[in-house]
């Protein structure tokens, strides 16, 4: 099977951009992918575009060029991106194209994400009692994880004020004021025990990544970065997720975040040892916790000493969501995990700028979780 590299990435910013449609920014961010891949649109064989507003996300083909590609729409949640990047690959891996482009674009309003229950298959009174609101099940799944693991509001705390500095430095990134663990602790509590500034917020903003096979990257760039891995999984019965009627009697099943890794690792031949740089999808400073563990990168609890050590800061033994993660940048649904493969493709790199960790990674990973309990790994090296 031929392997499938990424040879170009490119990246809207992230934030509020009235009267630019999410097309025109997905367009924008194809456009700086091609650029950096070296290639033009006609050169494209194939690809997958994502979006939660976009009704029918194949028209940014209007903005690029009608050279009758199959460009197929995807949707899945938090973790469309991942699935787009791995459609990307598998079309690459199988051989049916050469030369393939993954694409993400979303404008959300203000405001937390409001549904209809029933369109998710679920009865009226899930919604009457506030499970639709996603930060009351991420408040509910941190509170009783710290009651376990002995986590602390203060370890939450650090983790925001760290994605807060890491974003204040990302010329890309939405929320670029940096922010104190007092100023956190201090804002006003949503859903116990998360805070204001605790929590993402769903935004605006586009991502392409171009990918070829690795036999032919030569003739587009010197540093290719490999997929080594990108896997898809959803919730087995057992498991509490966000859409969850109820909170299991039994010993609960795996998160689908811990099958995916698991299922990562093992098809990129590599531990969770190995991995120098990590996204991990914090919708809420609790999540990063909790993810650290579920993606094997940890044991459940150690988070508290290691975080309070600094090994997840930029010049830690683990640097996590660099670019200031979903707390710093929003989260447009269809581009947030595209994001995630930016930074870690320029991480590997070494493209970083004022971002870039010391020692010179060789093997990212990136982690998107979601509705209705699905999750995304892609595990990339040099």
């Amino acid at each position: 099977m031929m392997e499938a590299v990424i040879i170009g990435v490119g990246l809207h910013p992230f934030g509020r951009f009235p009267g630019k449609s999410a097309i025109d920014m997905g367009a924008e961010a194809v456009r700086l992918a091609l650029a950096d891949a070296g290639v033009t649109w006609p050169q494209v064989q194939g690809g997958y575009v994502g979006s939660l507003e976009v009704s029918n996300p194949d028209a940014i083909v209007d903005r690029l060029g009608l050279t009758g590609i199959p460009l197929r729409g995807v949707f899945n949640g938090c973790a469309t991106a991942g699935t787009a990047v791995s459609l990307a690959a598998r079309a690459i891996e199988t051989g049916e194209h050469d030369l393939t482009i993954a694409i993400g674009m979303d404008k959300h309003p203000r405001g937390a994400f409001a549904a209809d229950p029933s369109v998710a298959g679920l009865p009226d009174w899930y919604a009457q009692t506030g499970m639709m609101l996603t930060t009351h099940f991420f408040g509910m799944k941190i509170n009783r994880y710290m009651h376990d693991h002995g986590i602390t509001e203060r370890t939450l705390a650090r983790v925001a004020a760290k994605n807060f500095r890491n974003a204040s430095g990302n010329e890309k990134a939405w929320r670029r004021q940096a922010l104190t663990e007092e100023e956190i602790l201090a804002s006003p509590v949503l859903n116990y025990p998360l805070r204001q500034f605790m929590y993402c917020g769903p935004d605006e903003g586009a991502a392409a990544v171009v990918l070829c096979r690795a036999d032919q990257a030569h003739k587009y760039t010197s540093t290719p970065v490999r997929v080594r891995a990108s896997v898809l999984r959803s919730r087995r019965l057992g498991a509490f997720e966000v859409q969850s009627l109820a909170v299991p009697t039994v010993e609960n099943a795996p998160s689908p975040t811990v099958d995916a890794s698991l299922a990562a690792y093992e098809a990129a031949g590599i531990g969770p040892e190995d991995v120098q740089i990590a996204q991990l999808q914090d919708t809420d400073a609790g999540s990063e916790i909790i993810h650290m563990a579920e993606n094997g990168l940890c044991k459940d609890g150690e988070q508290e000493r290691l975080i309070a050590e600094g090994a997840t800061e930029p010049g830690g033994r683990l640097p996590v969501n660099t670019d200031g993660g979903l707390i710093g940048n929003g989260e447009p649904i269809g581009a947030s995990g595209l994001r995630q493969i930016h930074e870690v493709v320029h991480q590997l790199r070494g493209t970083a700028g004022a971002r870039q960790v010391p020692g010179s990674p060789r093997v990212g990973y990136t982690h998107l979780y979601g509705m209705p309990g699905v999750s995304a790994v892609t595990i990339l090296s040099t």
